[in-house]
């Protein structure tokens, strides 16, 4: 019995040490409590979506899914055979007269729109989790470190997800960092890290904040969850519409289909480009990630001009194969008669180039 105890001990604290790592970031609390208390979206003790949101979609269960995952049998393109095709393109020097996209892998990307620099959900360590020994970047995907992003005007967050806010990434950049852009309680995890409270812009679904160079950026809804450790829904996820004299972009971030893509089109489209999530998807979990076929009617809902496809490409977190988010909702593009653009990981896109084309690398 005592050594059962003493076992029991180490394993508490062993627990209790881990738990308590920077990589978890924080609680909120204090006033950034009370703000979260006083939201019309945090209900019964966490974060709500608008619609009625199960973990799982009909028909699947917790020991379902787990068993799917870890005893099923495992497609044989889950990981590429091959490196994935990349270009180290160089983040400091891009031409100053163009805006541009640059795709960094998975739902990680870098926006540069009448010279004010965005940099959104980076993760650019080779783990797309706590700890380094699971979900390891496909070869070729990781070939950007966070020594290669330059000054940032605008770090944008959609949710605090390890494949969305990287612990290591954000600490190591902090210093070339002016303002970071996220939603209602995800600056605690920041001012752990060492951000100090006024580089944050902190708000909930509807703010609209005007940025430099008469740019804004709207706090927009997303059917998605929120989590670094085993509480759900402290902190909220959100998708945003970015404005510019020029130029309007959708950036969805992690969401499930629901009328919210509607409403969004209605209030503030249509949209030179929408970046939607496309990947990491399974019919279990259709409501808070969006199959390929929500991907096509999000767009069209938004109206969007152009559409950029992005949550593939790096890590495997669903059982499709990897290129088949890319196969699919391409195909179902022409369908519909949607552009959509497909760079490479590093490939700068221009992006007032009708003219681009790309190749169909994930072939």
């Amino acid at each position: 019995m005592i050594y059962f105890l003493i076992i029991i001990a180490v394993l508490f604290v062993s627990a209790y040490f881990i738990l308590s790592s920077e990589v978890f970031g924080a609680n909120p609390k204090g006033k950034r409590r009370e703000r979260i208390l006083q939201s019309k979206n945090f209900r019964n003790k966490q974060f709500q979506n608008q619609s009625f949101t199960p973990q799982f979609a009909e028909g699947y269960s917790m020991p379902k899914v787990m068993s799917e995952f870890f005893l099923g049998k495992k497609d044989p393109l889950l990981k590429p055979a091959q490196p994935i095709p990349a270009i180290h393109s160089d983040l400091k020097n891009l031409p100053k007269d163009k805006d541009v996209f640059v795709w960094l892998g998975h739902s990680s990307y870098f926006l540069k729109i009448e010279g004010v620099s965005f940099l959104i959900d980076p993760v650019l360590s080779k783990y797309g989790s706590p700890f380094p020994i699971f979900n390891k970047a496909f070869e070729g995907s990781d070939i950007f470190k966070p020594e290669d992003i330059p000054a940032i005007d605008y770090l944008v967050i959609t949710h605090d997800h390890y494949d969305h806010l990287d612990f290591p990434t954000v600490k190591a950049i902090r210093h070339r960092v002016k303002k970071v852009i996220l939603s209602l309680g995800v600056g605690a995890h920041f001012e752990r890290w060492g951000y100090a409270e006024d580089q944050l812009i902190e708000e909930d679904w509807g703010t609209v904040v005007e940025l430099k160079k008469e740019f804004k950026i709207i706090f927009t809804p997303a059917r998605h969850f929120s989590g670094r450790k085993f509480s759900r829904n402290n902190t909220l996820w959100t998708s945003y519409v970015l404005q510019s004299p020029s130029v309007k972009i959708f950036l969805g971030g992690d969401s499930g289909y629901d009328t919210h893509f509607k409403n969004i089109g209605k209030d503030f489209g249509p949209f030179d480009l929408a970046i939607l999530e496309n990947g990491q998807y399974n019919e279990a979990w259709k409501y808070i990630h969006a199959l390929p076929e929500d991907v096509i009617q999000a767009s069209l809902d938004i109206n969007a001009k152009n559409i950029i496809p992005v949550h593939s490409g790096k890590f495997a977190l669903a059982l499709h194969p990897w290129n088949e988010p890319l196969q699919k909702v391409t195909s179902l593009a022409k369908e519909h008669n949607i552009k959509v653009l497909t760079p490479k990981i590093g490939e700068v896109l221009e992006l007032h180039n009708d003219e681009t084309t790309f190749e169909a690398w994930w072939k």
